[in-house]
């Protein structure tokens, strides 16, 4: 039984949450505050977290940071209707999804749901998924497609296997740029898409009718197993 952690401080949406995450046989923790969201996730190991952005003490995406430290913990954030920042800057901490307030309790127990089994069919260490069309290497820091091995540079080879690890999720630019460039002098948005450019090129010298990697625009980068 998966366990969700539930960080709201509106009792009573909190409740209409918890019953609908409860109905779909999940086991629910609810706290009001960060700080006690904290406390019990030191001792308490979750599969997933619904945060809202708007707490009392510490806003979601700080306590979003804290809450993985040491762990990779997939979050759903909770935002007012509206707040395309908060959309924004949560994609650019690595939220695997966000739902807009008000919000239907039954949907948003869907998408924990959807989250998780995407998070399951995700390997840990970032391989591809066994008999897909990718085969990652991951010691010998090598990718065969559809059966062919390809010729990667180094941030190349980097971006494909960051965008492998998480199949689905929506990466930012500036996560890209992090994961894959680290402290490197290059940087900018124009430095993930020129890479992200020459990439889909290899990637359709072996399948020319289909593309992978998915771009939403203004937010970042998505892949799609094939």
């Amino acid at each position: 039984m998966p366990r969700i952690l539930l960080v709201e401080d509106e009792t009573a949406i909190a409740e209409t949450v918890l019953y609908a995450l409860r109905a779909e046989g999940f086991e629910a923790s609810h706290c009001l505050t960060g700080g006690e969201a904290l406390r019990l996730a030191a001792s308490t190991a979750f599969d997933l977290a619904v945060l809202d952005v708007g707490l009392p003490d510490i806003n979601g995406f700080a306590l979003c940071r804290e809450l993985r430290r040491g762990r990779d913990l997939p979050v759903i954030f909770l935002t007012a209707q509206n707040a395309e920042a908060d959309r924004l800057l949560g994609l650019e901490i690595g939220a695997d999804d966000y739902v807009g307030k008000p919000f239907s309790p039954r949907e948003l127990a869907a998408r924990v749901r959807v989250v998780l089994r995407r998070v399951a069919a995700a390997p840990p260490s970032g391989d591809a998924p066994a008999g897909g069309a990718f085969e990652h290497d991951v010691q010998g820091l090598r990718i065969r497609y559809r059966g062919h091995p390809l010729d990667l540079t180094r941030y190349e080879y980097g971006l494909l296997a960051a965008l492998l690890q998480r199949p689905g999720a929506v990466l930012s630019r500036a996560q890209l740029m992090d994961r894959v460039w680290g402290d490197a002098l290059e940087s900018g948005d124009r430095t993930v898409d020129t890479h992200i450019k020459t990439l889909r090129a290899k990637l359709r010298e072996v399948a020319p009718d289909i593309d992978p990697i998915r771009t939403h625009r203004g937010l970042g980068y998505s892949f799609e197993m094939t």
